[in-house]
């Protein structure tokens, strides 16, 4: 299918919407998001946005295929009128955010003010926010005992990795993805088995696998140590810090290497110790039997627990995803009473 063949078909699907409604009904913005695991999300942040005047629908961003991702929504936001009127595009930032304009796409992200993007890696970000992971837990297994400190913890692994990160950003930055891939920093910083006797041990065996690259990248590379260091200090002004660095990698990789790495083992634990709480307290086998069973149906498994996570609401990315909806809404107000 032609671009712009695609671009009179996604018109015409919005402009029927629009004649099908009431004159006196909500408008209707659309938002497009690259996949279902993402609705959710953009659902709850676009919600609180709602009043009389004007409502939300999140949608794929194709109403002729099942094709999906950044780089669709892009291609049928982009490339239609009713992008800023009627139409939004809600969209990871990947690495587009920390690029600054580097590439066409991160351009073309950063510059519009109709794309709005998570500024973090990834919604699985948000979800890992380390401050809510406590909370993660108690979910799953109904359990509030701490057994780790979690923002302790992903502050110390942030540290670690935080100087190979820069690297891995300043290639990406010089349109390089050979040299220092995505794939081979990632598999410098995942975590092996945690043991909860000694939980920083894995910090520790990581450590040396991210100081034997870094050697390597100083060794091959020297003229760009300056650079990379002075790319730091502009990360910064756009909230990367060595203390939160997890929020800005990969997204899947942080849930899945490293996040999800602590979480089922402490709510291992957790679900041991109430499953003993019961044995010990149950006056007969019936009882223990019945209460167990009840528990265990009440129990939720970890990682969809976090990917139902919503405890991110106080993270600063989050905050300032809020403030792009409320000041392209305020514009949008502005420019909808002047057209009527």
């Amino acid at each position: 299918m032609t671009l712009s063949l695609k671009h009179n078909l996604t018109s015409a699907y919005l402009d029927a919407a629009h004649k099908l409604s009431p004159k006196k009904a909500r408008r209707r913005i659309v938002a497009y998001v690259e996949s279902y695991d993402d609705i959710a999300f953009w659902r709850a942040l676009l919600s609180e946005f709602e009043n009389e005047e004007r409502y939300f629908q999140v949608m794929l961003p194709s109403a002729t295929s099942l094709a999906k991702g950044k780089k669709m929504v892009l291609m049928n936001t982009l490339n239609t009128a009713e992008l800023g009127r009627s139409l939004i595009a809600c969209v990871d930032s990947d690495y587009d955010f920390l690029l600054q304009g580097a590439t066409r796409v991160s351009h073309q992200i950063n510059k519009n003010p109709y794309i709005f993007q998570t500024y973090g890696y990834a919604i699985e970000n948000f979800q890992c926010f380390a401050e809510s992971l406590h909370e993660v837990c108690v979910q799953a297994t109904l359990n509030d005992r701490s057994l780790l400190d979690f923002p302790e913890f992903m502050r110390r692994y942030s540290q670690i990795v935080y100087p190979l990160f820069l690297w891995n950003v300043w290639f990406y930055r010089r349109h390089d993805t050979h040299t220092f891939p995505m794939y081979d920093f990632n598999a410098c910083v995942r975590l092996q088995e945690i043991n909860l006797r000694r939980p920083y041990r894995a910090l520790e065996v990581m450590q040396k696998s991210v100081s034997a690259k870094l050697s390597e990248l100083q060794v091959r590379f020297p003229h760009y140590i300056d650079p990379v260091e002075q790319l730091g200090v502009e990360l910064e002004r756009l909230g990367l810090t060595p203390d939160n660095t997890y929020l800005y990698m990969q997204g899947h990789h942080i849930m899945d290497c490293v996040v999800l790495k602590i979480l089922i083992p402490v709510c291992t634990l957790l679900r041991r110790e109430r499953e003993q709480e019961i044995k010990r307290l149950a006056e007969h086998d019936k009882q223990f039997r019945n209460e167990l069973t009840g528990y265990e149906n009440s129990q939720v498994n970890v990682s969809v627990m976090l990917k139902k996570n919503s405890g991110y609401r106080n993270l600063y990315l989050y905050q300032w995803l809020k403030e792009d909806i409320r000041e392209f809404l305020e514009k949008e107000q502005t420019g909808y009473n002047s057209r009527r």
